[in-house]
């Protein structure tokens, strides 16, 4: 499920938004202003994100840079400056598409749809961490040259820790990403899939990957 994020300061305009998103099958979160957008994606982990430009605290452009300074993630503007210099403004720091208000919804949907097809290819691109390759769409693991068998669960739970390595994940935020948090909200859980990697990821290398953060969760690193 892509996961979304809106920085949007008017309230009805993203509620829509998220009422519109959520049916469609996204997962959202809402910030009401720039400081709380950025503090919101360095949290968590979007394929997304829907910048409006006249937000307060930090406008639009200023989050717009900073985000493009430490990630790929697609950018749509949506906002009511429709000069072309305001386009440029925001198509120079780095924002992947421009939406005037008001806008229709349709318009706006096939927007977020061809954004994330730009970034599905990536989602796939071999990932190598010290002598470790993770292939997503293989799903194949090998480290130092030979092959690690992993089931479904242990694969993504490998994967997710790697592209987020040298963070600290808590079992809380691993447990919702990898099995949601309906059914496989006890951490004991992710301690036994944990165990399960250090068997056939670390076992039989000096260099141990997978590190415990005491009372937080886990990390590669």
């Amino acid at each position: 499920m892509k996961r979304i994020l809106i920085v949007e300061d008017d309230k009805k305009l993203a509620r829509v938004l998220e009422l519109q998103l959520s049916y469609e099958g996204y997962r959202l979160d809402i910030a009401r202003d720039g400081f709380e957008g950025l503090l919101k994606f360095r949290e968590e982990n979007y394929d997304l994100v829907l910048l409006d430009v006249m937000i307060p605290k930090i406008d639009g452009y200023e989050v717009c840079k900073r985000i493009k300074g430490e990630s790929d993630v697609p950018i749509i503007m949506v906002t009511a400056k429709d000069d072309i210099s305001d386009r440029i403004i925001g198509l120079d720091t780095g924002a992947d598409d421009y939406v005037v208000k008001p806008f229709n919804y349709g318009e706006l949907a096939a927007r977020i749809r061809a954004n994330l097809r730009k970034t599905s290819n990536d989602e796939e691109k071999i990932i190598t961490y010290r002598d470790m390759v993770v292939d997503p769409k293989k799903r194949i693991v090998t480290r130092a040259g030979r092959e690690i068998e992993l089931s479904k669960q242990e694969f993504d739970l490998l994967e997710y820790l790697v592209i987020n390595s040298g963070i600290a994940m808590s079992c809380e935020k691993i447990l919702e990403k990898i099995w949601g948090d309906a059914d496989y909200s006890n951490p004991n859980v992710l301690d036994v899939y944990i165990k399960y990697l250090r068997d056939k990821v670390d076992r039989g290398h000096e260099e141990k990957l997978i590190k415990t953060i005491r009372g937080v969760g886990y990390t590669i690193r």
